[in-house]
């Protein structure tokens, strides 16, 4: 247990633990310390200098990110001395910023405008001394305008935590500057994570403000939504509702008042890439064939398989993602259901991820010549679509989801957070290996923010190893430990590319930390547990299509179900003008 110690803050006595910083206790005591390059996922950097205090009896300003506190220290965060320095620091921050307020991700929660305010900053008090820096464009998918960049560095570090390095600092004259990496086997894989962790909105998706109505014009189309199942514990939160709040009904009054004609949830087709993918285990398993089976819902991982590890691509589950699983069956089934032509079908997903925006760009993700989804807006886009449209998140009544896809097992929820694909397919697999019914569905092993989690599943006579992979960059050490020959023996193996899964999507509400990844991910554990169909293939419109309509069009349904996967080269980065 750590030791505390006695400090004084503003003189007023604290007893804390000893191995925290200074700006740590005062976070913890709701003492205002301005701090823009902190970030709790990252090393600390000391590179905004806003986060200055006085020590007594040192020489000088301590930054209080980077200084530990010790017993009896003095520290006094408000003064003078420290208000004129916190000016100068940010106005020079704002010499090296273009101000676009009206197009910033954080526009309504912004910490560079709320600390001008603070400290009566002119913010054109010094020429902008970055407005010729250009935009970059990564694929279809994520834009950089480095004029707005501050040199926090955050960006490029967690694109090194997420063991892809396309974001590098090169010298320009007296500055330093952010560009993407030009080498050929270094590439985005969009997963969107410089954008949450950003605190000057540098990053943004692709017409994340200037098109987000564009699917709501398709004049002569059946506007249909769905959203993932990390949607429902997240998007409250860009209205000021308490992290991890479930508001599912919420949501889908929000997407029929915006505009859209039916609502399914996602959630239904996690439940049949679940199926999907268990089948694929069983059989792999039983014939001892390209394992350890690794998951392939998420794209930015696979992208990177594609072009990082190219011997792992027939170790990829063929089984498509959930949202271009139910686009698939609403231009299908539902559309034969209906008797409506699916050429007048338009599918919009409302997703946490910025990289599915790639996905249904691929080509494989097709059915039947057409897309499977159309458009994906993230949960930003989503909110930012209601705040222009003037709708009033938080004073919607409830609604209840259109027929067909719109009861989910608890399965299909948890897959928004890390560990809950895994979890959701051997709650099948292990039925339709043994024969038996499982009665402990909860595989707790494998939950929670760990880096790299391990399990042994104990199936018949027999017992799988199984890991659990929370972003990018320990899928990284993982495989590069496969490679040596330093680990082995998995079955099956799930790597989500953001921290905490969907729950930390490039596309999700920020400010967001492990805190609230955590929050967002118990909440979707919460209504599993209160679901009567915990199983994916007990979910009564599963086992129904696959009964009377797969087992009727079994080519078709391969379609739908599976996918494939090859060495892709590296994505367009383009500057534009």
């Amino acid at each position: 247990m750590q030791k505390k110690i006695s400090i004084t803050i503003n003189n007023k006595k604290y007893r804390v633990d000893g191995d925290k910083t200074i700006l740590e206790v005062c976070k913890e005591n709701r003492i205002d310390i301005p701090a823009l390059c902190y970030h709790s996922d990252l090393d600390i950097k000391a590179n905004c200098r806003m986060c200055l205090v006085k020590i007594e009896g040192e020489i000088g300003f301590k930054t209080a990110c980077s200084t530990k506190v010790c017993d009896k220290m003095n520290i006094t965060t408000e003064s003078k001395e420290i208000t004129r320095a916190r000016k100068i620091n940010l106005e020079l921050i704002f010499s090296q910023h273009k101000e676009e307020c009206f197009d910033c991700v954080w526009n309504y929660n912004c910490e560079l405008l709320r600390l001008a305010k603070k400290y009566k900053v002119k913010i054109n008090r010094f020429q902008d001394r970055k407005t010729k820096y250009p935009v970059y464009r990564f694929g279809n998918v994520i834009e950089f305008d480095s004029s707005k960049c501050i040199d926090c560095r955050n960006c490029v570090e967690v694109c090194h935590n997420q063991g892809v390095d396309f974001l590098e600092v090169k010298e320009r004259g007296s500055l330093f500057q952010v560009l993407p990496s030009y080498k050929k086997n270094i590439d985005c894989i969009y997963c969107g994570q410089c954008i949450t962790h950003c605190p000057a909105g540098a990053f943004e998706t692709k017409d994340e403000f200037e098109n987000i109505e564009r699917p709501l014009k398709r004049k002569g189309k059946i506007l249909v939504a769905q959203f993932a199942p990390s949607i429902r514990s997240s998007i409250g939160e860009e209205f000021g509702m308490k992290e991890g709040k479930i508001v599912t009904g919420k949501l889908v009054a929000a997407l029929r008042k915006a505009g859209f004609d039916k609502v399914f949830d996602t959630s239904v087709g996690a439940d049949f890439t679940t199926v999907t993918e268990a089948e694929e285990v069983v059989e792999r398993i039983k014939q001892d064939r390209n394992l350890p089976i690794l998951t392939s819902c998420c794209p930015s991982w696979v992208k990177y398989v594609e072009q990082r590890y190219p011997e792992f691509i027939p170790n990829l589950s063929s089984a498509r993602s959930p949202q271009t699983i139910l686009g698939a069956l609403i231009k299908t089934y539902w559309a034969q259901e209906n008797n409506i032509n699916p050429e007048k079908i338009y599918v919009v997903s409302i997703m946490p991820c910025t990289s599915k925006k790639y996905e249904i760009e691929r080509p494989q993700m097709k059915i039947q010549g057409m897309k499977s989804v159309d458009y994906v807006l993230t949960t930003r886009e989503f909110a930012r679509l209601l705040m222009k449209k003037k709708i009033d998140f938080t004073k919607l009544e409830s609604e209840k989801l259109d027929a067909m896809f719109d009861s989910p097992s608890g399965a299909g929820i948890i897959y928004g957070a890390t560990g809950g694909v895994m979890e959701s397919a051997f709650r099948t697999a292990f039925e339709k290996l043994t024969g038996e019914t499982l009665q402990k569905v909860d595989f707790k092993e494998i939950r929670g923010m760990k880096d790299i989690k391990e399990a042994e599943v104990k199936i018949g006579s027999g017992v799988k190893k199984i890991a659990v992979v929370n972003g990018l960059g320990n899928a990284k050490k993982l495989f590069d430990d496969i490679r040596a020959g330093k680990r082995y023996g998995y079955a099956c193996i799930e790597v989500m590319a953001c921290p905490g899964g969907c729950i930390g999507g490039g596309g999700q509400p920020i400010p967001t930390d492990e805190k609230i990844r955590i929050k967002r991910a118990e909440s979707l554990y919460s209504i599993d547990r209160q679901k009567k169909v915990r199983k994916a293939h007990e979910n009564p419109i599963v086992k129904r299509i696959y009964r009377n309509y797969f087992s009727k069009n079994q080519e078709l349904a391969r379609e739908i179900l599976h996918t494939s996967y090859s060495r892709k080269p590296k994505g367009s980065v383009r500057k534009l003008d």
